[in-house]
């Protein structure tokens, strides 16, 4: 007898071809309309789907899980953070947890590349003047920005992504320096040229430029607050295209306006799409909306993670991505 196909439901529209092989796999119920679900159509899709596959907009917490059905065995997150999800309750629930990593690494190290250089040399700002009709034509003194070739990068969170930014980095002439939770691996270290922090309150104050790459954890929330973002020399630049609750947003701003933090270039933010109005009005600040992981080529290596996931665990194997607790 051929096996039941599961009851996939999809919080958000994704890519054609994504939702067609779906389709075509899984009993899939598609999310036509894009908006995020309410939180009465989420909970009426635990209460239903064997497979639920949420995104990071999606807040899968330990009240819905507690209130999901029993047939509710696979999360299957189109992203790569897991924060959106309570993994100790889908674990004490029997609900195994998958996510969509490495696919984005590349595309998130290009945003933040583009905002090491966009802020520092004041591309938003040039962008808005060339088109002001305002424009008096070329300055020695006109929209002077700072050179970034032969300065210091500090780089919160040496995953992937943190990785692949100093690649990036290094071609452009930074010198790289890292906090992480754990010593990267010396021939990493070696090939990078990159020197280790363990304190980060130490580096915080040597570097030019500090790039937030570590996932959001009860651990790293606010991480950069007030007091470390003080530590910031007030030439020194941030980029964060991580996740927002990893800085004290408020303070940032404030820091920002008093000019003792040179300026800031952000994908994330702590309560999106609500974008703080003090971060909004600095001409100092480079604001994107999420786009780290928006490209072609990364939406659809997100799906297609997204389907080995959902088709091996529904042949009764361990999916390829599962989550784990302990590796966040």
């Amino acid at each position: 007898m051929t096996q039941k196909k599961p009851l996939v439901i999809l919080t958000r529209t994704l890519p054609d071809s994504i939702e067609t092989r779906m389709r075509e796999l899984f009993d899939a119920k598609l999310n036509e309309t894009d908006q995020a679900m309410s939180s009465e159509a989420l909970l009426k899709a635990v209460q239903t789907a064997d497979v639920l596959v949420p995104t990071v907009t999606d807040r899968i917490d330990a009240d819905l899980i507690a209130a999901a059905g029993d047939q509710l065995k696979l999360i299957a997150s189109f992203g790569t953070g897991v924060d959106h999800i309570d993994l100790a309750a889908a674990r004490k629930k029997g609900i195994t947890v998958t996510n969509t990593p490495g696919v984005l690494t590349e595309d998130t190290a290009d945003v933040a590349m583009a905002l090491m250089l966009a802020v520092p040399r004041r591309i938003a700002e040039g962008d808005k003047v060339a088109r002001s009709c305002t424009w008096k034509g070329w300055s020695p003194t006109g929209m002077l920005g700072r050179r970034i070739n032969g300065k210091r990068l500090g780089i919160i969170g040496m995953g992937r992504i943190g990785e692949a930014i100093a690649r990036r980095a290094r071609g452009f002439g930074l010198s790289i320096h890292y906090h992480n939770r754990k010593r990267v691996h010396p021939e990493t270290e070696a090939e990078l040229e990159a020197t280790y922090w363990e304190s980060l309150d130490q580096m915080l104050s040597r570097v030019d430029i500090v790039s937030v790459n570590c996932p959001h954890t009860e651990a790293t929330h606010q991480l950069l607050s007030r007091e470390r973002l003080s530590l910031l020399q007030p030439t020194a630049y941030l980029v964060n295209t991580s996740r927002g609750e990893v800085v004290d947003e408020a303070a940032l701003a404030d820091l920002l306006a008093d000019q003792q933090i040179a300026g800031a270039g952000l994908d994330v933010y702590a309560d999106e799409p609500n974008i703080p109005k003090g971060l909004v009005d600095l001409p100092n600040v480079v604001l994107l909306p999420h786009i780290g992981s928006a490209t072609i080529e990364g939406r659809l290596g997100m799906g297609e993670k997204v389907i080995i996931n959902i088709q091996t665990f529904w042949d009764g194997h361990t999916p390829p991505d599962r989550v784990i607790e302990a590796m966040l």
